[in-house]
């Protein structure tokens, strides 16, 4: 049988990093996440890595690209406001197609806000919160064990289409502890050569890692049609989705991450009670899985939406479904959390109605 080892949200999140062969990671502390920089500072100089707490978030983000150019894997990990001063370094980052695992554990917002878990990052996340058009390959788990495992793979995906990952928790998974399975590290998929690295030159023709681009007009207008092919390449091989009682349902309800965890509970409550409710979580919130959604709107009546926000989420399921059934909407922002119970309240609400 295997190993099971009690481990909170973040820490897992590094115990898989270093799994993955991550070797290199630079971040700053801000509250939810602090047992993430605090954990690899132990850990890193076990296998050999390097940890560098940096003056500021800005510093760490442009440790981050430097490091991934070299070669090296690498991540770092911050909450909301600390990841908004990151946006420019990831944009850098997207735009010179380096690989990294860059992790957010939300708190709440806006501005400091306060340390309760929230889903106010949503946007920032999967719409490119820095300037530019980009994507990140978005990741939400629901639970630690799973968060372990996304992480791992996280690093390989990266690396596969030279593209950031970003891990989108909040402080509920953070800091949730769990038994979980340590895994040996296996690649989830055939990994690139990064024969763009800039490892020195002595043998071939120098790489150049740069995202300035002022020579011809069409410079940037051509790699900017490079990246759009390659995120549709990603759209068509990496979506990632649960569905959980959904061939019969009238209601469909939807969330993602510990949010969905909470949902599940309060369909499992009305399922018990009779009532024809089932649940879509996404795993990757970007690439969104709209084909499930639009498959669920053929049979479903209705959908409702639980986020920890003032509703983000709830416009890519709208736009999933394209608005052709009732998508009603729960949620608050600032760190309020949903209940089973209050959430099958909603949800005896929206059938009666």
């Amino acid at each position: 049988m295997a190993e099971k080892i009690l481990l909170k949200g973040n820490e897992a999140m590094v115990e898989a990093a270093i799994e993955a062969k991550c070797r290199f990671f630079a971040g700053y502390p801000i509250t939810p996440q602090n047992e993430v920089p605090e954990t690899m500072a132990r850990r890193m100089p076990q296998v050999g890595g390097t940890f560098i707490q940096a003056e500021s978030e800005l510093a760490a983000i442009n440790m981050i690209f430097g490091a991934s150019a070299a070669g090296a894997r690498c991540m770092t990990s911050s909450s909301s406001p600390g990841i908004s001063l990151k946006l420019e370094g990831i944009s850098y980052i997207a735009a010179a197609e380096l690989p990294c695992v860059i992790a957010n554990v939300q708190r709440g917002g806006p501005g400091l806000g306060n340390i309760r878990a929230a889903q106010g990052d949503y946007f920032q996340a999967v719409k490119g919160g820095g300037h530019g058009d980009y994507r990140l390959i978005v990741l939400a788990p629901a639970g630690v064990q799973e968060l372990y495992d996304l992480t791992m793979k996280a690093f390989d995906w990266a690396d596969l289409y030279r593209n950031p990952v970003l891990m989108l928790g909040d402080g509920l998974l953070g800091q949730t502890a769990e038994p979980v399975v340590k895994k040996k590290y296996r690649p989830a998929c055939k990994l690139p050569k990064k024969d763009w690295a800039l490892t020195g030159c002595t043998n071939r023709k120098s790489n150049v890692v740069k995202t300035l681009m002022l020579g011809s007009v069409e410079a940037l207008a051509d790699h900017n049609r490079h990246l759009v092919q390659k995120y549709k390449k990603i759209e068509s091989e990496l979506s990632l989705v649960e569905e959980y009682m959904t061939d019969d349902a009238e209601l469909i309800v939807s969330g993602y991450g510990m949010t969905a965890r909470i949902a599940k509970g309060a369909v499992k409550n009305a399922r018990a009670k009779g009532l024809k409710v089932g649940l879509i979580r996404p795993i990757s919130v970007w690439p969104f899985p709209t084909d499930t959604f639009k498959r669920a709107a053929e049979k479903a009546d209705k959908f409702l939406v639980v986020e920890m926000s003032n509703g983000q989420f709830v416009e890519d399921v709208k736009l999933a479904i394209e608005c052709k059934k009732p998508v009603e909407f729960m949620g608050v922002g600032g760190g309020w959390y949903p209940t089973p119970e209050n959430v099958l309240e909603k949800i005896e609400t929206v059938l009666g109605g």
